[in-house]
């Protein structure tokens, strides 16, 4: 089965804005991903803009060649800006401004009236919407009710379990996955994953899209760009088969 990688590009920001400067270019290693078979890009625009900034989001959306999935919490700001920019896809995402990094899946059931009120406005822009949940049956069936395109499940537990806990947790993920699909949404996952812990989860079938960033920066610090990726596109391709 046909799936997309997608690469989130937030950490080579994270490393330009270190120094304020305009290198690495955010532009120029995304399209060496894209060369490399990344099938979507993914770029996190947070309220903090700690890595990637408003401009980022339209130089990605008008330059490159492949879906651009948006990641933005549930706010007007955020709701406006995609409305501008259209990107293919947003993905609604929890955030609080003292994470490191993203620690779980959205409280539908706190943000189901908000999510609720921002969709027609995403909808009439064109706009397809995900939204990243823990692996559970009442988030699931919230977001069903939703209307929404897809979810991506949270692998953040799955990636920092033991390694003998791991095929539990991907169970769990694989009956959560096969529900979702059972009900007509689409299958997206990710957080934490790496070419170590990858091979359980792409052997979910009913998952299409795995969104992986950190690891694939950290990587290619070893190997280059273009062998991280292509590395773990082979990996999952040998797991799927």
């Amino acid at each position: 089965m046909k799936y997309t990688l997608g690469f989130n590009v937030d950490h080579i920001a994270t490393i330009r804005n270190a120094r304020s400067e305009n290198y690495p270019s955010l532009l120029d290693l995304t399209k060496i991903a894209i060369d490399a078979g990344a099938k979507q890009i993914t770029a996190h625009l947070r309220e903090d803009r700690r890595h990637i900034k408003d401009d980022d989001i339209w130089l990605l959306k008008n330059n490159i060649s492949v879906p651009l999935n948006m990641e933005m919490a549930v706010t007007d700001e955020m709701v406006n800006i995609a409305c501008k920019v259209r990107p293919d896809w947003v993905c609604l995402v929890p955030e609080n401004r003292n994470e490191i990094t993203t620690e779980g899946g959205l409280n539908i059931q706190s943000e189901y009236h908000r999510i609720k009120n921002i969709m027609p406005a995403l909808k009439a822009s064109g706009i397809k919407i995900s939204l990243f949940i823990d692996p559970i049956v009442d988030h699931i069936v919230l977001a069903y009710d939703l209307g929404v395109d897809a979810i991506e499940i949270n692998t953040g537990k799955y990636s920092n379990v033991s390694f003998l806990e791991k095929p539990i947790e991907a169970s769990n993920i694989a009956e959560k996955a096969f529900l979702a699909k059972s009900m007509g949404l689409n299958v997206h996952a990710g957080h934490g994953l790496n070419i170590q812990n990858i091979h359980h989860i792409s052997q979910i079938k009913e998952i299409t899209e795995f969104n992986i960033g950190h690891f694939l920066i950290s990587y290619a610090l070893f190997v280059g760009l273009k062998t991280s990726i292509s590395r773990m596109i082979s990996k999952i391709d040998v797991s799927r088969s």
